[in-house]
Parts: structure tokens; sequence; C-alpha cells
């Protein structure tokens, strides 16, 4: 894929700024897949609207996390990447993101391939799940290694118009409850477990999938390869990124009520695609199960094309950072001719293929264990990510943290021990 992105105007009105958006919502929807799609529907189904508030907060986490990244690698007084500025702290750091990258890019992208081949096989009835998975990968890899970005951007945005359509549709077919979607927002209460999943699993997953994600790392080189190399385009990063969580809100509601309305009043809890789509069918009819199936195919993909890419460029950039014996500026990633990039992608896209096969763990039980996993690896991101903002040495004086931005981070940091410690234990008790 080669990468030439032009000196991208700085947006002086509302126009312009519209026009500049496209990394929030590629990185919106390369996250989107790695658990909110089965969280979300997880929760709705065995709690109801009760746990609508874990969104929320993971959401604000998100949030506040990736900005905090962004802000680095925007701001910093060397003009460095966030990897370079991990280096800093440690030489060991980026070593650390190497291996935490490799590993959950096959595990995330492990339930994405069989949610694929899943939904497809639901969807048409021909070939296998497994042949979907393998015709998926193909396709993937097409799309990684032939495309541009700015071709790669309009895709994402095709997937976004299919998938809000399609979820949105389900979810006002469903009949949402205006009044128990407040409540479930704004009464903080943790019910007994119910279903295949204790609450608070799913709580924690939540705050994996969404707030504690290695896949957050992957934001600012979707912005490197916008042309957003320099403080002057923090505004318009932080709108960006506030409509792609503005998008995330949105869908993982949509989700949330359909799991809510159709599968919690019934008493029915989901284990695989096939009770989602069986109770679809029953609840709404015929017509519901192909668009939610839509929706499915448009979540899976748009992350698996964006986590591959998103992990070959954080991969690459670790790499040479770690050769390098100076510490590199923020720039581009040139993956043309990258043995590394070609590699990491093709591990993400290729290997997951094995969890397709007869037999293996389903797409929930992948999708809750990885996403509850990815939280045991939080305290070491956050704290380091707290650390380079509010170092004057490390960011410079003028952008280094505010008192309530280090409050924040002390309580993010905070809540990832504590929730380390419960992912830890809760991955014990089901493994």
């Amino acid at each position: 894929m080669k990468n030439k992105s032009p000196n991208t105007k700085i947006p002086k009105n509302f126009v312009q700024y519209i026009k500049s958006m496209g990394p929030g919502i590629v990185v919106a929807l390369t996250w989107l897949g790695a658990g909110d799609l089965v969280d979300s529907a997880v929760a709705g189904a065995n709690y109801g609207y009760t746990l609508m508030w874990a969104i929320l907060i993971a959401l604000f986490v998100r949030f506040i996390f990736v900005s905090t990244i962004a802000k680095y690698q925007l701001c910093n007084q060397y003009k460095e990447s966030i990897l370079s500025g991990f280096k800093r702290i440690h030489p060991f750091l980026p070593y650390m993101i190497i291996i935490i990258a490799i590993f959950f890019g096959h595990f995330y992208c492990s339930y994405m391939i069989k949610g694929l081949g899943k939904a497809s096989y639901n969807l048409t009835g021909m070939f296998t799940a497994f042949i979907w998975s393998i015709i998926w990968v193909i396709f993937s890899a097409i799309l990684i290694f032939k495309g541009k970005y700015k071709r790669i951007e309009f895709i994402f945005y095709i997937f976004l118009f299919v998938l809000t359509t399609s979820l949105i549709a389900v979810s006002i077919m469903s009949n949402p409850n205006p009044n128990k979607i407040i409540s479930g927002i704004f009464l903080f209460d943790i019910p007994q477990k119910n279903g295949s999943f204790a609450a608070l699993l799913v709580i924690i997953s939540l705050i994996g999938a969404i707030g504690g994600s290695i896949a957050n790392l992957l934001y600012p080189y979707f912005i490197q390869q916008k042309g957003w190399n320099s403080f002057k385009y923090r505004k318009v990063q932080i709108y960006d990124l506030a409509l792609g969580t503005a998008v995330l809100v949105i869908i993982n509601l949509a989700i949330w009520t359909i799991g809510a309305e159709l599968l919690y009043p019934k008493g029915l809890t989901i284990s695989n695609l096939d009770d989602l789509a069986n109770i679809l069918t029953i609840s709404i009819g015929k017509l519901g199960v192909p668009i939610f199936y839509m929706g499915v195919l448009a979540t899976l993909f748009s992350s698996l094309v964006g986590l591959s890419i998103g992990f070959g460029y954080l991969v690459t950039d670790a790499h040479i950072v770690i050769k390098s014996k100076k510490y590199n500026k923020a720039k581009e990633i040139n993956v043309r001719d990258s043995k590394i990039y070609h590699l990491v992608a093709s591990w993400c896209i290729f290997s997951p293929l094995i969890w397709s096969l007869p037999g293996m763990p389903s797409f929930i039980t992948l999708t809750i264990v990885a996403n509850a996993a990815a939280v045991v690896f939080l305290p070491l991101l956050c704290g380091s990510l707290w650390y380079l903002t509010s170092s004057k040495k490390l960011i410079g004086n003028k952008f280094k943290n505010n008192i309530f931005e280090n409050l924040v981070l002390l309580l993010l940091f905070s809540l990832s021990i504590w929730g380390s410690y419960q992912a830890i234990i809760s991955i014990q008790e089901i493994v």
C-alpha cells in the first residue's frame, strides 16, 4: 500500500472541518468489531438495559485515553512518534508493544474472521462457514496490500452507511423503551449473574473492548496517513475523534437495544450468532435477519481490515524505533517495501483462520475472553501515557497535562489496576 498524503490544510470553517474528518471514522469502525458488537448484544440479552451505563463509561475512557495518545503524537516537543516516547520511558517498552500487538492481532482477528464466515453462511446458505472465512480473508488481503489510504477511508464510509442503517433499522423494529434506556444509563446497577457470563466479566470485557484495547494505539497512524503531523492539527483531531466516538455511541446503543428488547424479556440468552439470528426471526420476522447480518458483515470486515493495517503500522514503527540509536520523528510509514508491515498484516489476516475450523471455541466465547484479557495490559499502557503527557521533559511545558487531565488519568490508572486484577480472576474461572 503506497502512502503519500498531501500537505493537509488546517480547516477554518464548519464545511472544511467536515471535509477533514476521516481517521476517526476509520478507527471507530476498526474498534467496533473488536468486541462492541458481541459485548453489547450479550449485555443487552442477559441484563436488559441495566448495564448500559458501562458503555458510556467505557466510551468516555476510550475518548480520554485515545485523546491522550494523539496529544503526545501531535504536540510533544521532539515531534516523535508515540513508540519513541515509550522508548524514552524504558527501552523494553517497544518490545512489549510488539508482543502485545502480535498476540492481540491474532486473537482480535480470530473472531472477526470466524464471525464473517458464520454470518455469510447464515445469510446465504451457500458453501460452509469456513469457506466463507477464507473468501473474506482473501478479499481483505487484496484491499490491504493493494489499496491506498484515501480509498480505504472511502470504503469505510460505505461500511458506516451499511452498518448504521442496518443496525438502527433492526433496533427500531424492536420497539425500544426510552424510559428503560434512561434508567439503564443513570442507575449504576450490577445485577446477579444471568446467562453464560457474569455481569462483572461483561463489564470488564466492555472496558477492555472499548477503553483499554491495544487497538487504541492505532489512531496516531491513521492521522499520520491523513497528514496531521503537528500541534496545529490538535483541534481538528479532537473533533475527528469526537465524531468517531459519537458514531460508536449510536451503534452500540442500537446493538444493545436489540438484545434488551428482543432477548431479555423472553429470558433468552445467546452463545453464538445462530442463537441471535433465530430469535430475530421469531421476534421481527425474516426481514430483520438479513438486515442485521449486513450490519454484522460491515462491522467485522471493517474491523478486520483496520486492525490488520493498524497493527502492521504499529509493529513496523516499533521495529524502526528499536533499531534506531536515536529517537524517531513521527512521520508516515512507507509500507510498500516494508517486510515487517507485510508480515504482521499477513499474520493478522491468515493465522486466525485456524479458529474457524470445526470444533473450535464459539465466536462469542472468543470475543468475551479476548477482550477481558486486554484489560490485563491496560495499567502498562495507561501508566506509560500518563507519564509521557505529564512530564515537562517529554511532552514539553506548553502541552503537559493540567490538573484536571492528571486527575482523570489518575482515575483511569487506578481503575485499570482494579480491572486487570478482576480480569485475571474472571478468566481463570471460565477457562
